[in-house]
């Protein structure tokens, strides 16, 4: 809702700056010093290129846990940063709003201002490397998101700084991201519940290889077991096996020979038979 609020406010202004876009812009211009300018354009340059790519092939590789879970989230991730990119082209061109003027960029730019390139592409990228290291980081996960998190602010800030475009053109960067991302994540859970499930829970494995409290005896409707049973080895006075190694439903032959003891009543001769 928010970014739909300013992109019509945007378009309703037909592209005109919005409040505190100018004085921003002023201030960065009285403040660049040659440093803090190269250090802004080292910055911005890991918004674009092969750097978000490679960061977002990382998450989805940090998220499996096999190597066909990493395959296949990595494709994932590399699929919402592509189709991210070509949802704002086509908010870009929709809107059409013009730059700051070319005498004020301390960089190169290009194509249209709103919302900001640069920083939809990496607060995307920092939100899928977040989930990742978060999920996955066995220690100091959370040092390493406010570090990714505080790296994707400072792309869209050297944007405004550098002079190429206005803070709401950032701010909208920051929506759209936030609103994709949501978006994604709604789509993988709700369309593909069980593989999100299988990759946040790890590898799945269950418990395999235990044996099972009770086994179905012949003529059971129920279900046999398919994991391995053991069998207790007979002993010479064949006592009660262990609860955890008999086959239940499978008398001891020691039974049937302590049934063969019973007292007989005296008056029935037993030898005539």
């Amino acid at each position: 809702m928010l970014l739909a609020l300013l992109a019509v406010t945007v378009m309703l202004q037909g592209g005109g700056t919005l409040f505190g876009d100018r004085d921003l812009l002023e201030w960065s211009l009285a403040h660049r010093p040659e440093v803090v300018v190269t250090l802004a354009r080292v910055v911005t340059h890991t918004g674009s290129g092969f750097v978000p790519y490679a960061l977002v092939a990382l998450a989805g590789y940090l998220l499996g846990r096999t190597a066909r879970q990493r395959i296949l989230t990595a494709a994932t991730c590399l699929v919402c940063l592509v189709a991210a990119q070509a949802v704002r082209f086509s908010v870009m061109a929709l809107l059409s709003r013009p730059r700051p003027a070319m005498a004020h960029w301390a960089t190169d730019a290009g194509h249209w201002s709103f919302p900001s390139g640069h920083t939809t592409t990496s607060a995307v990228t920092a939100g899928l490397l977040v989930l990742a290291v978060w999920t996955r980081a066995p220690r100091g996960r959370r040092p390493i998101a406010v570090a990714v998190g505080c790296w994707g602010v400072l792309v869209g800030l050297s944007r405004v700084y550098l002079g190429v475009h206005w803070f709401s053109d950032v701010v909208g960067g920051w929506l759209f991201a936030a609103w994709w991302l949501g978006l994604a994540a709604y789509a993988v859970t709700r369309f593909a519940p069980d593989a999100c499930a299988e990759v946040l829970r790890g590898d799945g494995t269950g418990v395999r290889g235990a044996l099972l409290p009770a086994i179905p005896g012949p003529g059971s409707g129920a279900e046999p077991a398919r994991d391995k049973v053991e069998i207790a080895s007979e002993s010479d006075d064949c006592g009660a096996p262990p609860p955890s190694a008999a086959l239940p439903g499978v008398d001891c032959h020691v039974r049937a020979a302590e049934a063969d003891r019973i007292p007989v009543p005296p008056e029935r001769d037993v030898s005539q038979r």
